[in-house]
């Protein structure tokens, strides 16, 4: 069952403001009975200001007083009509700023330990772009003097299975499957990765 947005908040609003039993409230917010008992007595959350589940939308008054009538009765949350959040769709791989500079060190490990693997495999493997890849490669990358290879699975750039699965792909000659944000960065991929694109 759907719980509130707050439920020790809303669980604290319910007991303040109805005479729902303790039971009603507890399963309506997913606490223990005992735990709102504890609430009623002033012994959990003291200070905390509730949450009116009817302002939110979660509950209506109607609800309230048909379930109070009855202590048999539990409380049905209210079906919301709001849109739901639409799923993003698969972009770029996002990597926290903070691991952003071990992405050269990673393209020099792939370089080095994996010259099977492709540019444009390299790039959606760890989320980088051919300018970079190159510059390392020819060592003309502005941090080159500190760039240590090290393996990208390591510094948490890319899993081992993904990396495992590129190698496959490298190996047996199968292209990298194309995504769209390959295309705006890689306008120089190798046709042989691009598949039959080329009539655009």
């Amino acid at each position: 069952m759907a719980l509130p947005l707050m439920p020790k908040a809303t669980a604290v609003w319910l007991v303040e403001n109805t005479s729902l039993t303790f039971e009603q409230v507890a399963e309506f917010c997913g606490m223990h009975e005992l735990e709102v008992q504890a609430i009623a007595d002033g012994e959990v959350a003291v200070g905390m200001v509730g949450r009116d589940p009817v302002a939110g939308g979660e509950l209506t008054a109607e609800e309230i007083a048909r379930v109070e009538a009855n202590p048999n009765l539990k409380l049905k949350m209210r079906l919301q009509d709001l849109p739901q959040p639409v799923a993003r769709s698969k972009g770029p791989r996002y990597t926290p700023v903070t691991k952003r500079g071990d992405k050269p060190d990673a393209i020099a490990h792939l370089l080095k330990a994996h010259p099977e693997l492709s540019d444009a495999q390299i790039c959606k493997l760890i989320g980088t772009t051919k300018p970079t890849i190159a510059a390392v490669r020819d060592k003309t990358h502005w941090n080159s003097a500190n760039i240590k290879a090290r393996n990208p699975v390591l510094l948490g750039l890319c899993s081992q299975r993904e990396l495992d699965a590129s190698l496959e792909r490298a190996r047996r000659g199968r292209p990298e499957p194309e995504t769209p944000e390959m295309d705006a960065v890689d306008e120089d991929l190798d046709p042989a990765m691009a598949g039959d694109d080329s009539d655009d």
